[in-house]
């Protein structure tokens, strides 16, 4: 056997860094997105399929804006405003819809969440288009990791995870927001017997949900083909990710995704037709091992 010959084939360090580097940008992208769907599970114990289509939404409102005011800094307003303007959307979808369906049966939140990601879609379509969107960088540019060549945009979204994972670990953890949060999921019952409006915890929890999936949506907006439809892909890998790294355990969100994103990152260097299968077969793996969830569930 040569095994002169089989080293030659196998990717060298910079390389191997490189896929890295990107499987973390990708994992810390899945994180934003999964965090608010783990904070939405966690207290409202719904299984919110919108939660990928408020991401979608996310990506093709910054495009708008970031097109709109032109410029250098047009990117980075959009990357304020567009979360906001999808949180503004997800207090009304709320108010007019979503509260109805809390004490509904899983089948009823999962019909209704489905059916607003189909309007969703045509919506889009009516006001987007059917073509795809894409922008221009807005860090141009690279920098060399670990002998690795990364565009500099991508330090962005590999701060975006853990500068999220502390924000929420703050607000669940030290304010009186976040532990009315905590106790309302835990038993709403006696929460609305102290005269606390367990409706309006509710309200806040899903809109700073869906503004975190607007946000992730506008942060990987630059590096992506903005098209209909790319929600869909997300939302499973974040459902997994609850999953695997228990419900409503911020830091087990962020390990998951991490795993997640460097398995898939290093599944299309060594196995590229079957990278897809990488997280599936991650969180079944995951779930043979700790049936519970990675890290136990907060609430």
């Amino acid at each position: 056997m040569d095994f002169s010959a089989i080293l030659s084939q196998f990717p060298n360090l910079s390389t191997l860094a490189g896929q890295f580097f990107v499987g973390m940008s990708r994992a810390m992208i899945l994180f934003v997105v999964a965090a608010g769907l783990t904070v939405v599970m966690g207290v409202l114990r719904i299984v919110n399929f919108t939660h990928g289509t408020f991401y979608m939404l996310g990506a093709f409102i910054a495009f708008s804006i970031a097109q709109w005011l032109g410029g250098s800094g047009g990117f980075w307003l959009a990357l304020l405003i567009a979360p906001l303007i999808v949180a503004a959307l997800s207090f009304v979808l709320e108010g007019a819809l979503m509260r109805r369906i809390y004490d509904q049966p899983r089948l009823m939140q999962l019909l209704l969440t489905y059916a607003l990601v189909l309007a969703f879609n045509d919506l889009i379509k009516i006001v987007w288009g059917v073509h795809y969107k894409s922008m221009a960088n807005p860090i141009p540019g690279s920098i060399s990791l670990g002998g690795a060549t990364l565009p500099s945009y991508n330090l962005i979204l590999l701060a975006a995870g853990p500068l999220v994972a502390l924000g929420l670990w703050f607000f669940m953890s030290r304010t009186m927001m976040g532990k009315l949060c905590r106790a309302t999921a835990t038993d709403r019952e006696m929460v609305d017997a102290l005269g606390i409006n367990s409706k309006q915890v509710f309200a806040s929890v899903f809109v700073l949900g869906c503004y975190l999936a607007g946000l992730g949506g506008s942060l990987i907006a630059p590096t992506t083909n903005i098209v209909i439809g790319m929600g869909m892909g997300i939302i499973i890998n974040a459902i997994l990710v609850v999953v695997v790294g228990g419900l409503g355990n911020v830091w087990g969100a962020l390990v998951v995704s991490f795993i997640f994103g460097i398995g898939e990152s290093f599944g299309v260097l060594f196995a590229p037709r079957f990278a897809l299968v990488f997280p599936f077969l991650i969180a079944a793996t995951l779930l043979m091992i700790r049936p519970s969830g990675l890290m136990k569930s907060v609430w």
